[in-house]
Order: C-alpha cells, then structure tokens, then sequence
C-alpha cells in the first residue's frame, strides 16, 4: 500500500514515503523523496522589482522633488496565489505518479485551507489525515509521530 506524508509551508514541501512493516511487528518508516524550495516566495519585493520604473515624483523631498512608488497592485499576495495553485498540482501530480492509496499533508493555517479547495475530489478522497501544522523543519520521527 503506497502511503505519502506531505509537508508544506510557504516556500517548501517535502514528500515522505511511509512504509509498514506487513505483520505489523515494526513502526513504520518514512524516507524523503521529494523536496523543493521556492525561493521566489522568500525573496523580498525590493530584490524582485529594483528598477524606478513606476516611480512619480511629487512636490516633497530635498529641492522639491521626493519619488513616490506606483501602486503595489498586491504583488505579494498574487505570487502567493501562484505558490498555492503550484502546491496543489505537484501534490496532484505527485499523488498520481506514485499511485497512493492514501496521503496525510500538514501545513500552517495560513495555507492549509487554501491548498485544500485548490485539489480535485478525486485527490481529496484519498487524504487520510489532514494537520495545520507546519512541520517543514521538524525530524522524521516527530513528522512520523503526527500520521502514523
């Protein structure tokens, strides 16, 4: 029976392949078999966007001339939309190629919910045990604690 733990937070998912022993004699083991980090989601906006362009000047500022930013037009929270819409299909993608029975996924509030309506029903019906948690950084047996 393939069965897959997936954490995530905001810039990183990792995948772990759990397996049981068949008699039931052993704890089940996880081993890491996916990991990304989206680096774009922790890059700051100065980092992204360093030209002027955009810039207009008002009457302020030494001489006169202070320069003002354009409207953000809410870049961040767009790239995030991006970030969870990207989780959703490599969870979908992921679940596919490895042909699970059965997957857990944790993650932090902040991005749980929001993954979750991202998924097809076919996908959620297979999700065993969902946890708001972010356990990106956590050890195997603490990740392994929380499913098995």
């Amino acid at each position: 029976m393939n069965e897959i733990i997936i954490v995530a937070d905001l810039g990183h998912m990792k995948a772990f392949k759990m397996t049981r022993n068949p008699l039931g004699l052993e704890s089940p083991k996880i081993e890491l078999i996916r990991s990304c980090a989206f680096i774009e989601a922790h890059a700051k906006s100065s980092d992204k966007f360093s030209d002027s362009a955009g810039r207009y000047y008002v009457g302020s500022g030494k001489k006169g001339t202070g320069a003002g930013f354009g409207e953000p037009h809410n870049i961040e929270s767009e790239a995030e939309k991006r970030f969870i819409t990207q989780f959703a299909e490599d969870i979908k993608t992921l679940i596919l190629k490895e042909g699970c029975e059965k997957w857990y996924f944790a993650a932090d509030s902040g991005i749980n919910g929001r993954i979750m309506e991202k998924l097809d029903s076919s996908i959620k019906a297979k999700l065993k045990k969902n946890i708001i948690a972010n356990l990106t950084k956590a050890t195997k047996p603490k990740i392994l604690s929380r499913f098995a």
